[in-house]
């Protein structure tokens, strides 16, 4: 009996069955097994199926297969501490060697705190649930469950105060620029103690990727410069360069035949900073443009509270940020950031052949030049 009923053969249907809907077009739900030692592309095309890990399935496959063509011009935006849980060195930098990122705004903390590994400084794993009294009786400092002794801030804070100390530092000048020479010190320091990872600000200066900073008083590297104008140190951030440099760099990827995507993890400044770009050329500049072709987030931030790191593409739609026939070039996964940038790094090194560093911080001059070029061109008219 039991076997009768197992290979009996379904009745016909009373009913003429509906035409398949184009709702179930997509790839069906595979059940089975993960295999021992999976590789992290199989991990994630065939098993990351639904919810958020269908969302981090869709953003690793739009940045390797889409975004990493050789005609689109990357930015990534990082907000949160990423690099003290050492994802300056497992990360960020194996993207910009491979030329997987070509242009950066970060929080000045995620360079500062990277920069302690680049001076042979250690952080340590721990636990989130330590009494902070105690931690400050004993001098260690903790972000979260990453504990570090407080003589990493004051040795690295000397190390920044050093270098600004040069000739080259006493003047008015963009992040970008800032970085690119600090870069040059961090960079040699790390040969110095032939450490066995790089740092963020030693690759980007080797590989001229300019890194910005949208609110450089917001972080100890900006602390450290404010203490030494007081006494006569001539060296000023100009957020105005900033503001026009990373417009320059977009327009420069379109009008060179090319398209702009933005990597974006976490949110905040950075983020609105990297997606101002285009209101600067279309609102402000009057110069025609449509608006980033590609736009992948990572966030845990919701978009009902009115917080920017929330906002969707579609929002950013409306405001000429996407470009809105790209709508569907557009992912945003809500996740922890920790979580995805591994992964999504680890995806897309084993997707893509390297591409061809930009070198974009050597043609800063060049880009500004186009800028105000086209700039100049429809100030005429108004």
């Amino acid at each position: 009996m039991f076997w009768r009923i197992l290979t009996a053969s379904h009745p016909k249907p009373i009913f003429r069955m509906k035409r398949k809907s184009r709702y179930l077009s997509g790839t069906k739900i595979d059940p089975r097994p993960i295999k021992k030692n999976v590789g992290v592309v199989d991990l994630i095309d065939k098993h990351f199926q639904a919810y958020n890990a269908a969302r981090l399935r869709e953003a690793a496959q739009l940045f390797a297969t889409k975004m990493l063509q050789s005609d689109v011009t990357i930015g990534m935006s990082l907000t949160g501490a990423l690099t003290p849980a050492g994802l300056g060195g497992t990360c960020i930098v194996p993207l910009m060697k491979a030329g997987f990122v070509d242009w950066i705004v970060s929080t000045g903390a995620n360079l500062y705190h990277d920069t302690h590994f680049a001076i042979g400084k250690t952080l340590h794993r721990g636990s989130p649930f330590i009494d902070d009294r105690n931690l400050r009786k004993e001098g260690v400092i903790r972000i979260y469950d990453i504990l570090f002794d407080y003589d990493v801030l004051l040795d690295t804070d000397a190390f920044f105060r050093r270098i600004i100390e040069a000739p080259e530092f006493q003047k008015d000048m963009s992040t970008a620029e800032f970085h690119y020479k600090v870069g040059k010190y961090v960079y040699e320091r790390e040969r110095y103690f032939k450490l066995p990872f790089n740092s963020v600000l030693g690759t980007a200066y080797t590989y001229a990727v300019p890194v910005y900073t949208s609110s450089p008083g917001d972080s100890s590297i900006g602390m450290n410069v404010a203490a030494q104008a007081l006494y006569g140190n001539m060296l000023r951030f100009d957020p105005l360069a900033d503001v026009n440099e990373t417009a320059a760099i977009v327009l420069q990827a379109k009008r060179s035949g090319g398209r702009s995507g933005v990597l974006i993890f976490g949110g905040g400044s950075p983020k609105n900073f990297i997606l101002q770009t285009e209101p600067q050329i279309q609102e402000v500049l009057h110069i025609d443009e449509r608006g980033h072709d590609f736009f992948v987030q990572v966030t845990d931030a919701r978009p009902d509270t009115g917080g920017l790191s929330g906002a969707t593409p579609s929002e950013a739609v409306s405001w000429g940020k996407i470009d809105p026939d790209k709508l569907p070039d557009t992912v945003v996964a809500y996740i922890d950031s920790t979580i995805a940038m591994p992964l999504m790094t680890s995806y897309a090194l084993a997707k893509r052949r390297p591409r061809k560093p930009r070198r974009l911080y050597d043609r800063l001059d060049e880009m500004m030049s186009r800028l105000k070029k086209e700039a100049d061109k429809v100030y005429k008219k108004y």
